[in-house]
């Protein structure tokens, strides 16, 4: 019975948190396509790191709202309080693991599972924060494109 309550807590959570970094993820896409769109002649570079810095900000937080969903389920079954729960969350979704804490015996596979999953979200986020700088130094730097071009046809 243990197992089994583990590998439905583990289903629900890690469908929790993967529709939320779908969503999250999508609406900051469709918001960086609306952004970049509009009045792009007129970005500057200091318009470009603003528009970075936001998309980072907006990435760390979609992250700590996906350890807050963890801690939360910490916080209820494995940890008196919510100090630990987030601690333990945060140590383990940046597969840190300091290992000063540990789940009790029968919620141990969940944070192996949890961790797991925050790689790869994280990696998803990162993806976007990586695709968007590339767009920005393409569109920032015509010049290099230009001259990078005139090279290879020379």
């Amino acid at each position: 019975m243990i197992l089994f309550n583990q590998i439905v807590t583990a289903v629900l959570l890690l469908s929790l948190t993967l529709c939320w970094e779908c969503a999250s993820v999508t609406r900051l896409i469709e918001w960086l396509k609306r952004v970049l769109t509009r009045d792009i002649h007129q970005h500057r570079p200091v318009y470009s790191a603003t528009l970075e810095v936001k998309s980072t900000v907006a990435v760390v937080i979609l992250h700590w709202l996906v350890m807050l969903l963890w801690a939360s389920f910490y916080r209820t079954r494995c940890f008196p309080s919510w100090e630990l729960a987030f601690y333990f969350s945060a140590s383990s979704y940046s597969t840190v693991g300091y290992r000063d804490l540990i789940l009790p015996f029968h919620w141990r596979l969940l944070a192996t599972l949890g961790a797991i999953t925050d790689v790869l979200v994280c990696g998803i986020s990162v993806s976007v924060v990586f695709a968007l700088v590339t767009r920005l130094l393409d569109r920032d730097t015509p010049s290099l494109r230009t001259s990078s071009t005139e090279q290879s046809h020379a």
